[in-house]
């Protein structure tokens, strides 16, 4: 690879209720790098979606999607390295096929979004590195109870086991770049220094072999 290449874009993977704003925020800290959102605060569908899922699904994917793409094209045009919290393939991959089988997405509306996503996805590169953060769903709904929002208190925890479902398997068949994944359910990187000095110290391994 070329010596002179610069890491620019680190992508953080992960479940709803990971840790993936936690390890965002203690990476850029870390490292000294930027960190761009995931759009929910001001996400202006969200909590719709939540109270109606089947009639406002496709139009919180696309804002998400466009986001993320948004971001990406920043992140790529930009001089600064970025760790991304969640990525555009998480959208595509796990989000939307899931609420299309769950009936809450039309076929129609799911071919649109996918036909979308595959031009957009056309035109950028994947990350310099994907950390997934693989937790249980007792970590995942003890971080989601902890952290208090109120649009989130109507998710089941069927919906929580179809998407881990699904992550497992798009990571398991991940190839579009290099990849470290990070058992959520066995660290504390929020309140252990320690836990958090072993993932940086993997992360710093993966990004120097890189070069």
């Amino acid at each position: 690879m070329d010596p002179d290449r610069k890491i620019k874009y680190i992508g953080i993977a992960g479940n709803i209720g990971a840790g993936k704003t936690t390890l965002c925020e203690q990476l850029a800290k870390h490292f000294g790098w930027q960190v761009h959102y995931e759009s929910t605060d001001n996400n202006p569908y969200l909590g719709d979606f939540y109270n109606d899922m089947s009639r406002w699904s496709f139009n919180l994917q696309i804002y998400f999607l466009h986001n993320r793409y948004r971001q990406i094209l920043k992140i790529l045009e930009g001089e600064t390295t970025v760790v991304q919290d969640r990525t555009i393939y998480e959208d595509a991959y796990i989000f939307a096929p899931n609420l299309h089988e769950m009936g809450l997405m039309s076929k129609r509306d799911f071919d649109n979004y996918t036909n979308l996503f595959e031009l957009m996805i056309s035109q950028v590169q994947p990350p310099d590195l994907l950390i997934y953060l693989r937790a249980g769903i007792p970590t995942l709904v003890d971080h989601i109870q902890s952290r208090g929002r109120d649009y989130e208190g109507n998710m089941s925890l069927d919906y929580l086991k179809r998407l881990n479902g699904r992550y497992e398997n798009w990571i398991s068949n991940y190839n579009d770049g290099n990849l470290l994944i990070i058992n959520s359910d066995d660290v504390d990187f929020k309140n252990n220094p320690e836990d958090l000095g072993t993932i940086i110290s993997k992360i710093q391994g993966e990004l120097h072999g890189l070069f």
